[in-house]
């Protein structure tokens, strides 16, 4: 490792640095672009944001896919970083990573459709409030389905932050923050799914709790790279 340290560091600072992506692009998808359209127990009111505020709902669609883009460039190279510490569970936190791709391309394409119902693009013979019915079906759709995903937001987390807890390049203390965040989007997603008027009540210990794993790590890997020799313990 000593002769390849240079190497493993840049490739930790890319790596750094495509999270900080998936970070800003991430928080401005799930949390800002929802919080402009999205009226909850509203569907009149959540159809007539969309219709008004088309261009920023179209942008959190090309978001979301960029996003999703950046997160697959990350795991390769968090599996080039990682897969000396323990390739099987390298190539599993990439394969949890993969899989949610192709659902992700699904679901934008049902936020695109439900705007083009609302806006009566296609379905012209159906009268307006059966439309906005329609589209509000759809981003429903959409909203299970991204909270299926965030199984797998805390699925992936998990053979990450055992990678980075064993690695000796890594401080562990970032790979037991990881491991809290992917078991708290592991439980938010279950009590979302199971008991969802309960959900309110996880939702912010969640992304506290993964903002801390993520962004802390995000900033080590930016920063520092790597722990060379001489800073092991």
């Amino acid at each position: 490792m000593e002769m390849n340290s240079g190497l493993l560091k840049n490739t930790a600072r890319i790596a750094g640095l495509l999270y900080l992506f998936l970070i800003i692009t991430g928080v401005f998808g799930v949390m800002y672009i929802p919080s402009q359209i999205i009226v909850p127990g509203d569907s009149i009111s959540t159809a007539k944001n969309m219709i008004s505020n088309e261009l920023l709902f179209r942008t959190g669609v090309l978001n979301d896919i960029i996003s999703n883009t950046i997160f697959l460039f990350l795991v390769l190279v968090l599996y080039r970083l990682l897969k000396s510490v323990n390739e099987h569970q390298a190539k599993i936190m990439f394969a949890l990573v993969i899989v949610q791709i192709p659902f992700v391309f699904i679901m934008e394409a049902f936020n695109i459709t439900s705007l083009m119902i609302l806006k009566g693009e296609i379905l012209k013979t159906f009268e307006l409030n059966q439309r906005q019915d329609l589209a509000m079906l759809f981003t429903e759709i959409n909203n299970y389905g991204t909270l299926s995903l965030e199984m797998f937001w805390g699925f992936w987390l998990l053979p990450f932050g055992l990678l980075v807890y064993k690695s000796e390049f890594i401080p562990r203390i970032f790979g037991i923050l990881l491991l809290v965040g992917g078991f708290a989007y592991i439980i938010d997603s279950t009590i979302g799914i199971l008991f969802p008027n309960y959900s309110s009540f996880v939702k912010y210990p969640t992304l506290l709790l993964v903002a801390i794993g993520e962004i802390s790590i995000t900033l080590w890997l930016l920063i520092k790279g790597i722990k060379t020799k001489e800073q092991k313990v």
